[in-house]
């Protein structure tokens, strides 16, 4: 009997306990449960990616939905200051209270606020958004977070020039960000194997990369140049197709000529101009010196026979004609000195150009033999078809190295003649600079004897107003006169 009473009150404890413990819990549950009425910020744990130049939504709602038309709408970014990106209260955007970085480039959505969706449209991303973003509807919901990732692509470039063991390509992109790798496929999309991607980085932080792969003919001849990004998931690529006398020795023979023949023939031109602009200012330098010294020889001869009055307009004219004499002669030496320029930059092209034309020359030698020992092996199929195709080449190659020799010849002959026009214009500089100083000197001694002449002249009128007599001397030999006759 007491044993069963023992059961039943221990069985009472124990119910009480657990109703406490129930208690406990559904008070704890209240505690961490929104209240009524109000909403929690929901916005989302993966990186929003944004390229340059683009817009993009920073997502952020409320949880359960509910109008936030007249709620106050925080964005913010912690890094800065101020932190304050977007900012609405009371309906209105407070645009002054946003940090400058963010002007007229944030926006929230009328429609989309009255759901409850309080996400920031950020307009033409720029590298420097990069970072942290907060949501926050003050005051008592908690903010949430958003990382936005920024990069910056553009599209490849492929550049082509021909080798002699096939064809260049050059893959160049301008403005990426994070850095990029760039790889090379073929038409059937196999790997290349390529040299190391050049890498540059600029003053804005954005990437150039450019690499180069040498090719030989394929069967569809389509080439890809891929740039690609994978944190930011961007790729950009190129495709290029090749035409298939393009790879032929022909080709590369006549692009290479036709340059050259290009740069002689601007070569020519701009040494002939020079040399007939020369002789032409030679002449007219000679006649100036002649005259000037004419001048001075009649100046002096004048002088002899004038008076100090009209030795001192002579003078003021001889002054005003050497004056102008420097003017020309100055004209003159900027002239020169311009020409010396040009044919100084036309040796520096001549000279490239003559190293470039001695190395194509070992090039058609070394190609000329090997295709004269290959005229001895002979085809095992198809044979007269691929010998006259060799002796077509063969043929091609030496017309190639004959047009290359001819080519270097006139260079050397208009390098000849450009160093001597510049020796020939060295010399007329020289020429010129004497003139200069013999004029300067005339100049200095003009107006010494034009000085000269003005102190004598105002020396002898000074002597004269001596000499005058005066009015009461004049009336006393009036009247000694008179009375001489009257006697």
């Amino acid at each position: 009997m007491m044993h069963m009473k023992d059961r039943l009150i221990f069985k009472a404890q124990l119910s009480d306990f657990s109703a406490l413990v129930l208690q406990h819990t559904v008070i704890l549950l209240l505690l961490t449960l929104p209240s009524a009425g109000q909403s929690q910020l929901i916005g989302t744990s993966q990186s929003i990616v944004a390229v340059v130049g683009n817009d993009v939504i920073l997502p952020c709602h409320l949880e359960p939905a509910g109008d936030a038309t007249g709620l106050t709408v925080e964005w913010t970014r912690p890094d800065l200051d101020p932190k304050l990106v977007h900012l609405r209260r009371d309906g209105v955007e407070h645009v002054s209270e946003e940090h400058p970085l963010y002007e007229r480039r944030t926006s929230l959505s009328i429609d989309k606020l009255k759901c409850g969706d309080i996400s920031l449209t950020l307009s033409k991303v720029k590298l420097s958004d990069a970072g942290t973003y907060k949501c926050l509807v003050p005051p008592d919901r908690p903010e949430s977070a958003v990382e936005l990732t920024v990069g910056s692509v553009s599209s490849p470039e492929i550049d082509i020039s021909k080798v002699s063991n096939g064809v260049l390509l050059e893959c160049k992109s301008k403005g990426w960000y994070p850095e990029p790798e760039v790889v090379w496929l073929d038409g059937e999309g196999n790997l290349l194997s390529a040299g190391p991607t050049e890498t540059v980085r600029g003053p804005d932080d954005l990437y150039t990369v450019s690499s180069r792969v040498t090719v030989e003919k394929r069967h569809s001849n389509i080439f890809t140049c891929r740039v690609q990004q994978k944190d930011i998931n961007q790729t950009r690529e190129t495709h290029i197709q090749l035409p298939a006398d393009l790879f032929m020795v022909q080709s590369s023979s006549a692009v290479r000529i036709t340059i050259c023949l290009a740069v002689c023939f601007i070569a020519v031109v701009a040494v002939f101009f020079v040399v007939w602009k020369w002789g032409r200012n030679e002449i007219k330098t000679t006649n100036s010196s002649s005259e000037l010294q004419l001048l001075m020889d009649g100046e002096r001869h004048k002088e002899q026979r004038m008076t100090e009055s009209e030795k001192m307009k002579y003078l003021e004219q001889t002054k005003a004609k050497l004056e102008e004499e420097l003017q020309k002669n100055e004209g003159e030496m900027q002239h020169v000195h311009q020409e010396i320029t040009a044919l100084m930059d036309q040796k520096k092209v001549l000279n490239n150009q003559r190293e470039k034309l001695i190395l194509l020359q070992q090039e058609d030698k070394t190609q000329i033999e090997e295709y004269k020992k290959k005229m001895k092996i002979p085809p095992k199929t198809n044979k007269d078809k691929k010998m006259k195709k060799r002796e077509k080449t063969l043929q091609d190659l030496e017309r190639r190295e004959r047009e290359h020799e001819e080519l270097l010849k006139n260079t050397e002959t208009l390098l000849e003649t450009t160093e001597s026009m510049i020796l020939g214009m060295t010399a007329r500089k020289a020429n010129l600079e004497r003139d200069k100083e013999q004029i300067n000197k005339n100049l200095k001694e003009t107006e010494r004897q034009r000085e000269k002449s003005e102190r004598k002249l105002q020396s002898e009128q000074s002597e004269r107003e001596k000499e005058k007599p005066s009015s009461k001397d004049l009336s006393e030999v009036v009247l000694d006169k008179h009375l001489e006759n009257l006697l």
